[in-house]
């Protein structure tokens, strides 16, 4: 059996997931990390309060393969979320679980804030856990890459 046969099917064993940013600035960025989302095995992606428009950045066509959701707001979201789902914000906060120490449960939805203001904490506090990437400096990453090093994470942590 291949390596790709062995993921496909450690997906199916391991649950499944999404990834979505709140507000995005940059559409571009949501191009990114569609096709990040999608390369990793992500089931869908989402926006909430944004509108997205196809980019440039987007090469592999992930919206022809996996869908993007849009939700009015952290209430719409939640109202949505699978049976058993875990709503996992990633913010850099004092509360926040480091990311290698972080066990990614089977179901999940990583929530990403915007590029410029993070997530809100009225929004983080309706998450059900919060993760935060560790760096050498105290800044945050761009929210595409913030989002593929979650992903990265969660595929060889789940293999």
């Amino acid at each position: 059996m291949s390596k790709k046969e062995e993921r496909t099917q450690a997906f199916g064993e391991n649950g499944y997931f999404g990834i979505g940013i709140v507000t995005p600035k940059n559409e571009y960025n949501i191009g990114s990390l569609w096709r990040t989302a999608y390369l990793m095995g992500a089931s869908f992606i989402f926006t909430i309060k944004k509108r997205y428009k196809k980019q440039s950045s987007d090469t592999t066509k992930s919206w022809t393969k996996i869908p993007l959701f849009h939700f009015e707001d952290i209430h719409d979201l939640k109202k949505h979320l699978p049976y058993q789902c875990q709503l996992i914000g990633v913010e850099m906060a004092d509360n926040a679980h480091w990311l290698q120490d972080f066990e990614h449960p089977k179901r999940a939805i990583y929530l990403l804030g915007a590029e410029d203001t993070g997530l809100p904490k009225y929004i983080a506090q309706e998450c059900h856990e919060l993760i935060k990437i560790p760096s050498v400096l105290d800044r945050s990453l761009n929210v595409a890459n913030a989002g593929s090093v979650i992903l990265y994470d969660r595929l060889v942590k789940t293999k």
